[in-house]
């Protein structure tokens, strides 16, 4: 009996992994294949460590994209989603907390926060989190817009 549910088990276990591969095949390699949008999408942002999770997203032009920010640190950090006039007002650092303003959110330890940003042209926008020493640390993050 105990060898029979061990095989059995090793035949779900492939059945699992070689759906898992066709998915991964059908979702193509091409640009823009995994793009999110157009339209109104929700990405979960994870923070651990000192870091973006996922660093890099690619959407499309038109998309309205709401970030659920997930902050998994003992540490504040902040999300700044926008261009570089917008990254240079936020280079200082000194603003521990973000008034409700699309692209920016302050997140505290362990807890989530979400903001909004609306991708309208082709390009490449850049996140960041502007904290004191922390975007030196490496938390930036680029979304590529493509049509």
């Amino acid at each position: 009996m105990r060898r029979a549910l061990v095989l059995a088990a090793a035949g779900i276990a492939a059945a699992v992994t070689t759906a898992a591969a066709y998915a991964v095949d059908d979702r193509g390699d091409g640009p823009g294949d995994r793009a999110l949008g157009p339209g109104e999408v929700t990405v979960e942002l994870g923070i651990e460590h000192s870091r973006f999770s996922p660093s890099r997203l690619e959407v499309r032009a038109g998309s309205v994209v709401r970030f659920v920010v997930r902050n998994t640190d003992p540490v504040a950090h902040e999300l700044i989603v926008g261009e570089a006039d917008v990254h240079r007002r936020h280079a200082s650092g000194t603003e521990a907390v973000h008034p409700p303003v699309p692209g920016e959110v302050s997140v505290g330890p362990d807890e989530t926060a979400s903001t909004v940003y609306a991708f309208d042209e082709p390009g490449t926008v850049v996140f960041a989190c502007h904290l004191p020493g922390h975007l030196a640390y490496g938390m930036e993050g680029e979304i590529v817009v493509i049509d």
